[in-house]
């Protein structure tokens, strides 16, 4: 394309925190590069803070160089929504693109952009997460489907979701776009470097569970299967990497049921971004062992650091790993799982599954998620 476009996303971003605000920074950064005129309007309230199960939304790091981030949006106070929606109205963005991931964000969103469709100008595109959450709650459905009415067209990062929309809607334009690398936790680091910087004992090997715990992304069947006989006896150490967004207590009873206490590491705080690659390049596999989902950041900061994984055949997670080519999908079961680890260490797997992850991660490129928005505006 050689005509520059004006590009607003309206979501997460610094001073927020998390998955959500490293997507949409690194997209909006994407239609820099190429000349666009792009910029986020940010949440000035992204959740009251009897919603949000974390410790803090806020990053205690810099805010991103060169992106324009303006902090406007109230998700509770709809006369904000209206204000917003009138101002974007008037400021005509060829593209206004906003992710969705829970249907509590439909009021909110949903209003802003029904506003701003009224210039009929603004092509909206929802980038979709989850049409329906993991964890169901009364009137997801009827808040969806208040959200699908107000855009024009869709991108899914998992087929399965693709498909979940036709429920919704079968006339507007949606098109699948695998989830982009996350290439934005810097360079990788050679593997004693990052054990090191993480002070933990050189002479094992770890795997990682990386991420906000919840309860249907599995962590229990991965400490059960840890706790599996057969995986005693190798030189493992099992390192959960982030934040409780559920009840801990019923994970530590496993670790103590099965006396896991000096094989697991658990590291519970918000990992900052500076520390994510000290994690991945510390590990020799990555593990996603989730009960049900769509696809996975974490699937794409793996491949980033070309790190063999092992995920569950569940949502859309196994559309992105290559069966014993650069990991293993299993069932979400946890003699599955311990099987899968215990195949990966004794057959000597780590060169090989990191070799062809370096390859198949050529496929998720920012630059094919731009030019699908562009493909799906044109529709």
């Amino acid at each position: 394309m050689s005509e520059s476009k004006k590009v607003t996303l309206i979501g997460s971003a610094h001073p927020l925190r998390g998955g959500l605000a490293a997507f949409n920074e690194r997209l909006i950064k994407e239609f820099l590069k190429r000349g666009d005129d792009a910029f986020i309007y940010t949440f000035s309230l992204q959740y009251p803070s009897v919603l949000f199960p974390g410790k803090t939304q806020y990053s205690s790091e810099p805010a991103p160089s060169g992106i324009p981030i303006h902090v406007r949006v109230n998700s509770v106070n709809p006369v904000n929504w209206v204000q917003v929606g009138l101002d974007l109205k008037r400021q005509k963005p060829d593209y206004v693109i906003v992710k969705y991931w829970m249907p509590f964000m439909a009021p909110c969103l949903g209003t802003i952009c029904r506003i701003i469709r009224k210039n009929r100008h603004s092509k909206v595109i929802s980038i979709i997460d989850n049409i329906i959450p993991h964890e169901k709650r009364p009137g997801d459905r009827m808040l969806s489907s208040y959200w699908v009415g107000a855009v024009d067209g869709f991108i899914t990062m998992s087929k399965s979701v693709l498909t979940e929309i036709e429920s919704f809607d079968k006339n507007k334009p949606k098109l699948f776009c695998p989830h982009p690398l996350y290439d934005n936790f810097g360079e990788p680091v050679p593997k004693p470097d990052a054990i090191r910087n993480l002070h933990l004992d050189p002479s094992f090997h770890y795997i990682l569970f990386f991420g906000f715990i919840r309860d249907y992304k599995g962590l229990d069947l991965l400490l059960n299967a840890f706790a599996d006989e057969s995986l005693r006896k190798l030189p493992l150490r099992l390192l959960v990497a982030g934040e409780f967004y559920c009840d801990p207590k019923p994970y530590y009873e496993i670790i103590h049921r099965h006396q896991l206490q000096d094989r697991v590491i658990m590291s519970n705080d918000f990992i900052p971004d500076s520390q994510v690659l000290n994690y991945f390049c510390a590990s020799d596999l990555v593990v996603q062992p989730y009960k049900n989902a769509t696809q996975s950041g974490v699937t794409q900061i793996a491949y980033h650091f070309n790190k063999p994984m092992i995920v569950t055949d569940v949502g859309g997670l196994a559309e992105f790993i290559p069966d014993n080519r650069v990991g293993y999908v299993v069932k979400p079961d946890s003699g599955a799982i311990s099987i899968a680890i215990r195949r990966f260490f004794e057959e000597n797997k780590e060169a090989e599954f990191s070799a062809n992850a370096a390859m198949e991660k050529l496929n998720y490129s920012w630059e094919r998620m731009v030019d699908s928005i562009d493909k799906l505006a044109q529709i």
